[in-house]
């Protein structure tokens, strides 16, 4: 006799599947609803400081974390805790980043509704995931988390 078949696994929308859609969520507000240009060209370029920063700090908190051997998936049990490179700075690196780069974009863009777009991120990645990922962790790290969580902000 076969056993039943198990139920498919809960497939989540994982965290740069919402920055993609809050990207396409700002550009659709600045070419559809523009409002008012409050950064001006040229100065609208500097939107690319914020915005490269923002990716090579996912890209240097993604290395952190491989160099750990832990994962970079939310909702996956990290097999150590990573205090050094970019989480010696804050416990979230990656959603930092992620806002960086929608801020950047909102820049670049110049006009006030695609930022309209970033609160609403901020707090979905904090009710969806930080609070998650922090939960876990200190059921996986217990003291040393609260040690760190002490030390080192949540976002910055």
């Amino acid at each position: 006799m076969e056993a039943a078949p198990s139920a498919p696994a809960k497939r989540r929308a994982l965290p740069p599947t919402y920055l993609l859609g809050a990207i396409i969520g700002m550009a659709a507000l600045h070419l559809l609803f523009p409002l008012k240009r409050i950064v001006p060209w040229p100065w609208s370029m500097l939107g690319a400081l914020p915005l490269l920063a923002g990716i090579a700090l996912n890209l240097v908190a993604d290395a952190d974390l491989k160099k750990h051997g832990t994962t970079v998936k939310p909702f996956e049990e990290s097999a150590s805790l990573v205090t050094t490179g970019a989480y010696r700075v804050c416990r979230h690196p990656m959603y930092v980043g992620f806002v960086m780069i929608l801020v950047g974009l909102g820049v670049l863009l110049g006009s006030a509704t695609p930022f309209l777009v970033v609160p609403p991120f901020v707090a979905l990645m904090g009710v969806a995931f930080v609070r998650v990922e922090e939960r876990m962790m200190e059921a996986r790290f217990g003291d040393a988390w609260r040690a760190y969580k002490a030390k080192v902000g949540r976002w910055i």
